[in-house]
């Protein structure tokens, strides 16, 4: 697993001021070391988002850390595609961004007064700037997408949750036609369902925990042992609003997505309370299975 950090600081203050180094000290002593940091100046948002953009490809997570003060410019900074897109209409239609459990939507309002080529300039820009983030130039769920791309492929998906207790597999199966492409959905919730419905190994969980890259991993890797799916996603984490006891903290989660060349494990730490984690996490698993496939 490869991580990378970008640390907003102020241009004004020496870099020696940017305490960022405890940050990073507390995902080490967690078990994940960031391979990269880069220090870039916080007024400086193109920047910043086009370091997220190549980052983003590179790693398997990045880790953009700021102080409160700045979270507005770190905000703006991953919306500069937004803000070229809006330049190019000239001020002949409107963009209007929304956010629901992590699934992001952009929509391009336009009238008959708006000469077409203007409105094709501003979707060209959107596509090409946020094309790592976009599954879809149409309005279709996530798992209406996965769906499709499960059947172009012809591969079937089997599923391995536990905190998001069987929403990906849900998800899923509300689309018609899924019968073709969903082989199965295992809710491992406690430990025990964990090794015996999945092949958990004991070692790990005694070890790493419920709720660890390496559980993850064995969850999904558990699923394309058995021989009956191409795409298995396993998912395993703390949706709160307590914690499990391990100093871990709520809205920690891991998602694993496996195919039969690899199993990646992506991990994140959600914000929310437990159905927001749940639901975001659930829109995470659909986007990572889709784009592992795409």
């Amino acid at each position: 697993m490869k991580y990378a950090g970008i640390v907003l600081r102020n241009t004004k203050n020496p870099v020696g001021t940017v305490d960022y180094a405890p940050v990073f000290d507390a995902l080490l002593a967690g078990g994940v070391f960031v391979d990269e940091i880069e220090l870039l100046a916080y007024d400086v948002p193109s920047k910043v988002s086009a370091a997220l953009l190549r980052l983003s490809t590179e790693c398997d997570g990045v880790f953009l850390v700021c102080a409160p003060v700045l979270l507005a410019s770190a905000k703006e900074a991953v919306s500069v595609a937004l803000k070229k897109a809006d330049e190019a209409g000239g001020g002949k239609l409107t963009l209007h961004a929304s956010d629901e459990y992590g699934c992001g939507r952009v929509e391009v309002i336009y009238d008959q007064e708006t000469p077409k080529m203007t409105a094709d300039e501003v979707v060209r820009i959107l596509a090409t700037d946020l094309k790592d983030y976009v599954y879809a130039m149409e309005d279709v769920t996530l798992a209406e997408r996965l769906v499709e791309a499960l059947k172009l492929h012809r591969m079937h998906v089997s599923t391995a949750e536990s905190f998001t207790a069987g929403g990906v597999g849900r998800a899923i199966v509300r689309i018609p036609g899924a019968s073709r492409v969903f082989f199965e959905g295992i809710n491992a919730y406690d430990n025990k369902a964990k090794k015996e419905r999945l092949h958990v190994n004991e070692y790990t969980l005694m070890s790493k925990g419920a709720v660890s890259d390496e559980t993850a991993y064995e969850m999904s890797a558990g699923l394309l042992r058995e021989g009956n799916c191409d795409l298995a996603i396993a998912t395993t984490g703390i949706a709160g609003p307590e914690a499990d006891g391990t100093n871990k903290p709520v809205g920690l989660c891991f998602l694993a997505v496996g195919t039969r060349e690899r199993v990646r494990v992506f991990r994140f730490q959600l914000a929310g309370d437990r159905e927001t984690v749940t639901r975001t996490a659930i829109n995470y698993a659909l986007f990572l299975a889709y784009k592992e496939i795409s």
